[in-house]
Order: C-alpha cells, then sequence, then structure tokens
C-alpha cells in the first residue's frame, strides 16, 4: 500500500435517512446550504449507489462491506434480521485497530436490544430528537482525544413522518414534487413538507461541520456525509431504479486533491469501505468486495468500476430483485409475481393519492432494461427490444455471475428468512399494520 500523504487519523461518518440526492448541491431546488457549502470543501459524487436501498440492508453494505444477502442483512433489524458476522461491521473493525468507536443517535444494523452493537459509547439513540442527536455530537468533537475515532453520527430526518411545513414559508404552490410523481396539491404539499424536514437535517449536520472546523477536526478526519437510499415516495425507495438506489455521497479528508470538485464515476456504498483502510492505511480485511475510491482522488483513474449491483429482498413484505447498472444501461430483474407489495411502500398523502388512482394493481415485468442515456427516468422498458438483445445478454451474464460470486440464495429459490423474523404478508397495506408472518 502506497505511503500516506496526508494526517488523517478519525472517520467521522454522517448519515441521514431517506434522502436520496434531493438536495441542492445535486441541482434541485430544496433548501441545503450547508449541505451546499461542505461541496467547497469536499468531493461530491454524482453517481453514487446504495447495495441494497431499503434501510437496514442499505447500511449493512456500507458497514460491512459486502453485499446484504451475505452479511445476512435480508431484511430490517428491528423486524428480527441480523447480521451473520456482526465482527465484520466497520465499527469493530476499527475498534480492533484501536480506534474509539461512538455512536451518536440512528442505526439499523441492530435491533436496539443487541447486544453485538460495536461502540465503546453511545448517545441518544433512542428517543431523541435530531438536534439532540447533533449536541451529543458535537459535545464528544469537543473532548480530549488520545486515540483515533471512529463517529457515526446519525440522522432520523428526513424519514417520515416529515415535519409539518409552514406553508406560508414553503408555499407547495412553488415546489414541484419528484419526477415521476404526479404533480397536485396532495404531492406538492408532501414535498414541501420534505423541504422542512431536509432543512432540518442540513441546520444539524451544518452545526456539526462547523464544530469540526473549530475543533480542528478537518485537519486529521475523514468525513463521509451519506444517506441510506432514495426518498420515501412511490417508486423511489425500496425500488432499483435510481430514485430508489441513487444517493448522496460527498467525502473530504486532510488534504484531498480532488476538493471542492465532483465525479461522475459509478460508486457504490460497498467501495466506503476499502477506501478508509486505504486512507488510513489499514489492512483490508479479505472479505471486502468493494474497490477503493482513493485513485479517483488522486485523479490517478478516471473510474474505478464498470457497474454497480444492487438488490431488494425483505423491507415490509418478500419482493426480491436484483440489478446491474453501467453508466449507460440497467437491468433490473424481479424474482416474484403480483401486484406491488404497498408495505414496502411508506405510507404518506402521495401514496393516498396514487392508490385512489389505482396505482396498487401495477403488475411490474419480470425483465426490465433501461438505455439511461435516453431514458434517465426509466420509464420504457426495452427487454424485448431486437435492437438491445445483445445488451440485455451482457448484463444477464453480469448478473448471473455476480449472483454465483456471491453466493446470492435466490439462485437456489426463495429466500426463507431466519427463526424470529417478522414478515408482511404480501397483501399487506402497511408495514407496521401487519397481517404478518413469525418465522
Amino acid at each position: 500500500m502506497p505511503p500516506k500523504n496526508h494526517p488523517a487519523r478519525n472517520v467521522i461518518y454522517i448519515h441521514t435517512h431517506d434522502m436520496g440526492r434531493y438536495i441542492s448541491p445535486y441541482g434541485y431546488p430544496v433548501p441545503t446550504p450547508n449541505l451546499q457549502k461542505f461541496t467547497k470543501d469536499s468531493t461530491l459524487f454524482r453517481q453514487a449507489f446504495s447495495g441494497a436501498p431499503t434501510c437496514s440492508p442499505s447500511r449493512a453494505c456500507l458497514l460491512t462491506g459486502v453485499t446484504a444477502h451475505e452479511s445476512g442483512m435480508w431484511g430490517l433489524a428491528h423486524k428480527g434480521f441480523k447480521l451473520s458476522n456482526p465482527e465484520n461491521h466497520l465499527a469493530a473493525f476499527l475498534r480492533r485497530n484501536g480506534f474509539e468507536t461512538v455512536l451518536c443517535g440512528i442505526q439499523h444494523e441492530f435491533s436496539d436490544h443487541s447486544e453485538d452493537k460495536p461502540y465503546d459509547h453511545i448517545y441518544k439513540e433512542q428517543p431523541s430528537s435530531d438536534e439532540e442527536k447533533a449536541d451529543a455530537a458535537i459535545e464528544y468533537l469537543k473532548q480530549e482525544h488520545t486515540k483515533p475515532f471512529f463517529l457515526s453520527l446519525g440522522f432520523f430526518y428526513p424519514h417520515r413522518k416529515y415535519k409539518q411545513a409552514d406553508y406560508n414559508v414553503y408555499n407547495p404552490d412553488h415546489i414541484r414534487p419528484p419526477d415521476g410523481i404526479p404533480d397536485t396539491d396532495e404531492t406538492r404539499k408532501d414535498m414541501a413538507d420534505y423541504h422542512c424536514s431536509v432543512e432540518d437535517a442540513d441546520a444539524n449536520i451544518g452545526r456539526v461541520l462547523q464544530c469540526i472546523q473549530e475543533t480542528g477536526r478537518d485537519q486529521d478526519s475523514i468525513i463521509i456525509i451519506t444517506t441510506d437510499h432514495g426518498l420515501a415516495f412511490p417508486s423511489m425507495k425500496c425500488n432499483l431504479n435510481d430514485q430508489g438506489m441513487g444517493v448522496t455521497l460527498m467525502m473530504d479528508y486532510p488534504g484531498n486533491p480532488a476538493k471542492g470538485t465532483a465525479t461522475d464515476s459509478l460508486v457504490s456504498h460497498l467501495d466506503i469501505y476499502p477506501t478508509l483502510c486505504d486512507l488510513l492505511e489499514l489492512e483490508p480485511p479479505d472479505y471486502l468486495e468493494g474497490t477503493s475510491i482513493r485513485p479517483l482522488f488522486e485523479g490517478n483513474a478516471d473510474h474505478i468500476r464498470e457497474e454497480v449491483f444492487a438488490e431488494v429482498n425483505f423491507h415490509g413484505a418478500y419482493e426480491p430483485m436484483r440489478c446491474v447498472r453501467t453508466n449507460r444501461y440497467k437491468l433490473i430483474k424481479r424474482y416474484y409475481s403480483g401486484p406491488r407489495r404497498l408495505s414496502n411502500c411508506d405510507g404518506s398523502h402521495t401514496r393516498n393519492v396514487m392508490l385512489e388512482k389505482g396505482w396498487q394493481h401495477d403488475e411490474l415485468p419480470a425483465v426490465e432494461l433501461f438505455d439511461l442515456f435516453f431514458d434517465p427516468l426509466e420509464f420504457r422498458n426495452l427487454a424485448g427490444s431486437p435492437t438491445y438483445a445483445d445488451i440485455l445478454k451482457d448484463l444477464e451474464q453480469k448478473l448471473t455471475n455476480w449472483m454465483k460470486e456471491t453466493n446470492d440464495p435466490l439462485l437456489q429459490g426463495d429466500i426463507t428468512p431466519l427463526p424470529g423474523a417478522l414478515v408482511n404478508v404480501p397483501e399487506s397495506i402497511s408495514a407496521g399494520d401487519g397481517p404478518f408472518i413469525q418465522y
């Protein structure tokens, strides 16, 4: 491993819920001035993707460095799904390498009562406001530190239920709902509430970033700001389109030669763990599947991967899907039949509007192929087009190879959760209300 030419010794990992890329640094008219300011100090990844765009599986991919199905996190931690090897968690790995590990606020890789959480200190996990979570992180950052530290700071917002916006301030008449969502009074109000909620997250992130600078931690720390997956709107979160798996990702470290720039290179959440090992000069564990992003920072490569892969298994109900995405094309394969799994879409005013028009009756195709250059919103399925037959065949082979290399249980048939897991029946309307299957 090449010698380290920067003084980074700590890791500050700041993460939000359900934010996707709907913030101002990605070109959306959403009030996130502190995140916008951070773009001047960091590298912005415009094509970063979750490995599994549901809450616990997404975080498991980032924090174990392997696919969700290999980590064992097929579904939600608070519904009984567990990491097969909690000792592989990034915090556990860093603790073994002499780091103090600290959690302030949200995590979703372990149940609330799990004894496997690899943190030396836990502050304001539940219940607490995002302001209290930020306060705890600020208090920790102001302390003297004799050891390098890993600080995980998790915010609730902009998860639903959103904060109620003041519509005199966030005027729905001047707010556009996300791409692909009907433009109605109800959906505009729903998006106004998102604006209010994400601005709350931005304000608290801004307070922490200011403290990082005031305490000099920006001079000796790697800083990561990301989210788990896309917005909690219909056909986004829990889906393998870019609206579901596309994530915010900004990173900085002392001496970052790509400070203040943005890149369109494909990266996955799985690439963060090996990147940290690279920048911290730690021998990466042999189970990691991602690729270090360091060459992109240093300008030694214009890309680190040709494709990214992602999956969905359980959120509320069982809805197995897999995809491969290159710079131009995407293949999505569904391994179930029937209508949409409504319990995998968070309740909202927008969902209600769409249900009134029959959205719940859609049966999605088993195979979808998209040309993302001409169809970035993934509306035109080309799987049956003779023109794209060779591309379809190539992507299907890439996906099959990945599934084999990662021992994907779907190759053997349906996935059966471990005993104790709670799963909604396919007909469930709400993830929280059931009815459930107890394994």
